[in-house]
């Protein structure tokens, strides 16, 4: 077996499109300001008690409105949001200490470059983490940081 050997796979389920993860929040009414004016998504109200939300493609989040039994995500379960430059992620970082009140953010870490990114991380007022991030472009022509891993293949420890 040399190192070049490619497994066969059987894939089991004819998937067509990643099309949504979920969060929860306490109130659609005060949270989705949030998602609308600080985040930049586009949300649309779909049912009585939740909302889609979305940016720049078909996939969205599905924010399920709870009361006090709304369970947050973990900062490894974050939700990342691109951004333009460096400069557009240090204005948000600006922006997140100046409105932490008016949008009740909870936590905000430091900038930093860790795994290849230039990022900061937000807890928000239902305890859902978020991930301002500036990697590049080509995320629109198949040339972005995650196609070229893709591209790549599998990483392969020394």
């Amino acid at each position: 077996m040399t190192d070049a050997t490619v497994v066969e796979r059987k894939v089991l389920n004819r998937t067509k499109i990643l099309s949504h993860g979920t969060i929860q929040c306490r109130s659609l009414a005060l949270s989705r300001p949030f998602y609308e004016d600080f985040l930049g998504l586009e949300v649309v109200q779909h049912t009585e008690n939740g909302v889609l939300l979305r940016k720049g493609g078909y996939c969205v989040i599905v924010c399920i409105e709870r009361g006090e039994r709304a369970k947050g995500i973990s900062r490894l379960n974050h939700w990342g949001l691109d951004m333009d430059s460096k400069e557009d992620v240090d204005r948000a970082f600006a922006l997140a200490h100046e409105l932490k009140d008016k949008y009740e953010l909870q936590r905000i870490s430091r900038i930093t470059t860790h795994h290849g990114t230039y990022s900061f991380y937000f807890l928000d007022r239902d305890s859902n983490w978020w991930e301002f991030q500036y990697v590049g472009d080509g995320q629109f022509d198949g040339t972005g940081r995650y196609d070229r891993a893709f591209s790549r293949g599998d990483f392969k420890a020394e």
